[in-house]
């Protein structure tokens, strides 16, 4: 690995110590406990902490403005700017700190169709982390492919430094910084695993659409027949991963995708699910990738004499992770591409106990839910998140998009109006009333509904619209008590309801008027109505 090493020095690195490339897993694992990382767990799977942080650090991410970028990046609290001198005085402290230590390298691909794929090499001090991005991205299975990569990225992983804000220009000493321009991330001061897979995500939203392609925060599987392609799109905790994981189907994709001309293939050769009360009996696909070698397991309770792990624990937080390559599923499509979707369903985690657990959504509807992205953030997934705190996420990824929300509703208007798919929004959220007294839709009622609409199970005679959001909410789905498909019924109060439901419309229309200008009329004719 000598050139490859000389690479490095080329791109800055001076006075490398050990640089280990492309380790394979059980090698990094080695690696890790020699490291002090975590400790390998019963039946073999690698238990990690991640310190201060545990979920994803609002604020911290940064794009280096220069004149390209000041044009087309959608600038907010979730995309600021980084004056160009400010990161290379910030990247050379970085490089000077990684001086001496031991590297921990891995070049991976980005994106399933290699018409659109990118090349990465992920660097960092850590091997459990060299792990994870190997477990997370897509390997290069022919060594001698893997010898000649030369990828067009570079991922600068540092979870042990601290930026200094008055120096630096961030706003704490965690940082998430994407250069465009010299196509590198920088990422430091914080070890959860979470903020690895965003940074790139965010690196693929900015990448994919000038080439024709939609990335989404979703999740995708197939039935058995050919076309029988089902999306989950949806904010993180509402349940992609779950529904997508589902008996008689094949998984496609986790978390992230991109539709095309062709039709979608997964971002990820990874699974980064949540562990907290996995089941055996609800989720045996998951629940039995916890227990295997070469999984990551983040922040889960672990024994430290009969090292047994505990799923149920919560003591280090709520948002438990596995992590794992998507080769550890039993029915995952390895090449990891389908065709167009037959049925998208929206997911949003209602808190308020409004939104009824399944509607079926006309196309306008269905842009303009993506558009607002109305959900709830769930504890855990964000770092101070105690109780589920209702959130307009636009497109259901606001806090990994690099282009205008815009672009990205534009482009789902352009294909649901090509290919037609039938579109339906899922509340995996509350009922019954708002989080504090209603209760959470089950996961085997969800899936229920998810099976009923795409085997057909839902006749449209049942479907009525709902007076005061439009969308038409079935009476009737088989396996499911026809009482928990009208949330207004099962409120105590009626009258709370009502009135819980015309001011969750009137949040609808007071966060789509900054959007307003920038979407077709029929879109914009969508917006919820009705006054109490």
């Amino acid at each position: 690995m000598t050139g490859k090493n000389e690479g490095l020095q080329a791109a800055g690195f001076t006075n490398l110590g050990d640089v280990y490339w492309n380790l394979p897993t059980p090698a990094l694992i080695e690696q890790a406990i020699r490291h002090d990382d975590g400790m390998l767990s019963h039946l073999g799977p690698f238990v990690v902490r991640t310190g201060q942080y545990t979920g994803r650090i609002p604020g911290c991410k940064f794009i280096v403005a220069d004149p390209a970028t000041r044009e087309r990046v959608w600038w907010s609290d979730m995309n600021q700017p980084l004056l160009p001198e400010k990161y290379k005085r910030l990247k050379a402290r970085v490089l000077a700190y990684l001086q001496c230590r031991h590297l921990y390298v891995q070049e991976l691909y980005l994106g399933a169709d290699a018409r659109h794929r990118v090349s990465l090499r992920f660097i960092t001090e850590t091997p459990w982390h060299a792990l994870f991005a190997r477990n997370m991205f897509i390997q290069e299975p022919d060594r001698e492919k893997l010898e000649r990569l030369a990828p067009e990225y570079t991922f600068i992983h540092v979870p042990n430094f601290r930026a200094i804000p008055e120096i630096d220009g961030t706003v704490s000493d965690v940082f998430v910084i994407l250069n465009f321009p010299q196509k590198e991330i920088l990422v430091g001061g914080t070890a959860y695993g979470g903020t690895i897979k965003k940074a790139v995500f965010t690196l693929m939203n900015y990448l994919l659409p000038p080439e024709g392609i939609l990335p989404l925060h979703g999740s995708a599987n197939i039935g058995k027949e050919e076309g029988d392609v089902a999306l989950f799109v949806g904010l993180s905790g509402t349940g992609k991963t779950s529904l997508a994981v589902a008996p008689k189907r094949t998984l496609v994709a986790d978390d992230t995708l991109g539709w095309g001309p062709d039709g979608i293939f997964t971002l990820e050769g990874g699974c980064y699910a949540k562990a907290l009360h996995l089941s055996r009996e609800e989720e045996p696909e998951i629940y039995r990738c916890t227990r295997a070698f070469g999984t990551i397991l983040e922040n889960v309770a672990i024994h430290p004499v009969t090292r047994r792990v505990d799923l149920t624990d919560a003591s280090l937080t709520e948002n438990t992770r596995a992590a794992f390559p998507l080769s550890h599923f039993e029915r995952v499509n390895r090449r990891g591409i389908a065709g167009h979707p037959r049925a998208i369903f929206l997911l949003s985690a209602d808190p308020f106990g409004v939104l009824p657990p399944i509607a079926r959504l006309t196309p306008e509807q269905a842009v303009h839910f993506f558009l607002l992205g109305y959900t709830a953030k769930v504890p855990g997934t964000e770092h101070g998140i105690r109780e589920p705190q209702a959130t307009f996420s636009p497109c259901l990824a606001a806090p990994f998009l690099a282009l205008s929300p815009s672009v990205y509703a534009s482009m789902l208007w352009e294909r649901i109006r090509e290919r037609a798919p039938e579109l339906w929004l899922l509340n995996t959220g509350w009922i019954g009333g708002p989080h504090m007294f209603g209760d959470r839709v089950g996961l085997p009622r969800t899936r229920a509904m998810v099976r009923a609409a795409l085997e057909g199970g839902i006749p449209e005679a049942s479907l009525s619209p709902d007076p005061v959001f439009g969308f038409r909410v079935p009476s009737e789905v088989p396996g499911v008590p026809p009482d928990l498909l009208s949330p207004r019924s099962l409120w105590k109060g009626r009258e709370g309801y009502d009135r819980a439901a015309h001011e969750l419309a009137r949040r609808f229309a007071e966060a789509f008027e900054q959007f307003d200008a920038d979407v077709p009329p029929a879109i914009r004719g969508a917006v919820p109505g009705g006054t109490p």
